[in-house]
């Protein structure tokens, strides 16, 4: 069903970006708790955190996670000390998580990455109850971002009543765009998307493909036409290597919980998967399909695509920042297209993301959980509209010029409206059109953005320029006229709890889902009778009993 424009609005969750991203828009209302109302005047006050870091991250000389450019701006604004618990990345993180909360002792402040660990942590009383100082202190501008999900992000941290935790948002993910070599269709002269709409049918997809692999532009060894990660589908419309963007023109949603005609379902068991993975084998037996899917990895897919042996990539809006990037290090006359692979009769669909990922909570036993709502006003508010805060600090500004990951600010979540993405958009469409100034460009990001884009029109052969201009101006752009032009179906799916049963044999049934795809798309099983026995076997597996569980949670 399609739903308003506001809930049409992407925003991304950049749990793994490689960007910085600090949201939105200018506020014109007063701010009710900025930085500088802290009280703080005796301090500094210590504060511990359990800080979830990213591998690879690159910080300039003598910085580290707990004494960095962020850090040392959040000190001096509101007179604290941060002290890091522990640092860690991905299990590791959840394990430190696990451990301190089986110990009853966490830190002042620290980043949970489910649901269920926040009941947990809530349920053992171990978490302040943030509702009275996030209506006194947080700026007018923080609470005007939640707000713009119309009260579900707020939601889902609100337990008996009370908001127990900073919520990251997490708007909605574009459908999955399909990345084509476009220097390549101009050397091939292959002519695809008449209307200039940005949607192409399969047919012209794989007739690209064809060509790619049989022509071979740069004269690569062992071409492929299609490259597809191993686990196949993913639970983000756009995950990148996956099959979603077929699945979806297909109308199946593949790893997605979702109600049909009074039935909780999932997604992945459907005739419309079935059909999607009738295409993938297809595509295998004419040699379109990469011979070796199942056993590509991740990086081997990009080494594919940088050494110009595939010209064809699955993925997100913003993929050419961190991804295609590569491409272009090895042949900077590479350039993309972006398309929207549609269905038969022209939809184009795409699922709502949850509203929240990632979630700060505050130990009850810190005196001071008001410092929780002013670090975020300081990081989401104040830096994302203030021009002046980075004539301050201008090792910040240098933080932001070079996109140095924003996990290295205490809170690694972000906080974004749900218009975000495209509100940044547009001023960067304006000011580069000349109809605002860069000084009238109101967030960070977006000041960084334009100098380089623009530097990449004027002939600048940077790979940064190169990486924003592909992802705005044309990833995000394709998204932003689906939106502007209403062609989007919508749906929201559930977002089920842990249920009892998940938590003893999720891991099974989507080792089951995984191995059984990738046989039927290479031959090995029978589409039919593969299929069939997959669902059957799913269900008999614990399938049948978790959706009586999350039928349950909904009542």
């Amino acid at each position: 069903m399609k739903k308003s424009f506001l809930h049409q609005i992407l925003g991304i969750t950049m749990t793994v970006s490689l960007i910085v991203s600090v949201a939105g828009c200018a506020s014109s209302e007063t701010p009710s708790g900025t930085s500088s109302d802290t009280s703080n005047t005796a301090g500094p006050i210590t504060v511990s955190i359990g800080r979830q870091t990213l591998q690879n991250v690159t910080f300039p000389d003598g910085d580290t996670y707990e004494d960095n450019a962020y850090t040392r701006m959040a000190e001096q604004e509101l007179n604290i000390d941060i002290v890091d618990t522990f640092e860690a990345t991905g299990d590791d993180y959840d394990r430190q998580v696990s451990l301190a909360l089986s110990a009853g002792d966490i830190p002042d402040m620290m980043k949970v990455g489910s649901l269920d660990e926040l009941k947990e942590l809530y349920e053992n009383d171990l978490i302040a109850d943030l509702t009275g100082v996030y209506e006194e202190y947080a700026s007018d501008y923080l609470k005007k971002l939640y707000d713009s999900f119309e009260g579900r992000a707020i939601e889902n941290v609100t337990i008996d009543g009370k908001m127990v935790a900073l919520p990251g948002t997490n708007v909605d993910t574009s459908p999955g765009i399909v990345w084509v070599r476009s220097d390549w269709m101009e050397q091939l002269a292959i002519q695809v998307d008449e209307d200039g709409d940005g949607c192409i049918k399969r047919e012209e997809l794989e007739s690209i493909a064809i060509a790619f692999r049989d022509q071979n532009p740069e004269n690569a060894e062992n071409m492929v036409g299609i490259a597809l990660a191993p686990y196949l589908t993913g639970g983000s419309p756009d995950d990148t290597y996956s099959l979603n963007a077929v699945a979806y023109s297909m109308g199946a949603y593949p790893k997605t919980w979702l109600e049909k005609d009074g039935e909780i379902m999932y997604g992945s068991t459907t005739e419309e998967m079935k059909q999607s993975l009738a295409i993938a084998a297809k595509w295998f037996q004419e040699g379109i399909l990469d011979p070796q899917v199942g056993t590509r990895t991740w990086d081997d897919i990009t080494a594919l695509m940088a050494n110009g042996q595939c010209g064809i990539a699955f993925g997100c809006w913003h993929i050419p920042d961190w991804l295609l990037s590569n491409v272009y290090a090895l042949n900077n006359k590479a350039t993309f297209n972006a398309y929207i692979l549609e269905g038969e009769d022209g939809s184009v669909n795409c699922k709502h993301s949850n509203a929240t990922t990632g979630y700060i909570v505050v130990s009850k036993k810190f005196e001071h959980p008001e410092i929780a709502i002013q670090i975020a006003n300081l990081f989401y508010d104040e830096l994302a509209n203030s021009p002046e805060l980075l004539e301050k600090y201008p090792e910040v500004a240098n933080y932001v010029q070079n996109a140095v990951d924003g996990s290295s600010r205490p809170f690694n979540i972000e906080i974004n409206s749900c218009t975000s993405l495209f509100d940044d958009y547009s001023e960067l469409e304006k000011c580069l059109n000349g109809e605002i100034t860069l000084e009238q460009v109101r967030t960070a990001e977006q000041r960084s953005n334009v100098p380089v884009i623009q530097g990449y029109l004027d002939g600048d052969s940077d790979v940064t320029g190169w990486s924003k201009y592909h992802s705005r101006l044309k990833g995000l752009e394709l998204f932003q006229t689906l939106v502007e032009n209403d062609r989007i179906d919508w749906l929201t799916p559930i977002y089920p709890e842990t249920t009892p049963t998940m938590e003893t044999n999720w891991a099974n049934l989507e080792k089951l889902e995984e191995e059984t795809f990738i046989k039927i798309v290479t031959g090995e099983l029978d589409v039919e009778s593969g299929f069939e026995q997959f669902t059957s076997d799913w269900k008999q597996q614990g399938g049948t009993q978790i959706i009586q569980e999350i039928s349950e949670q909904l009542q």
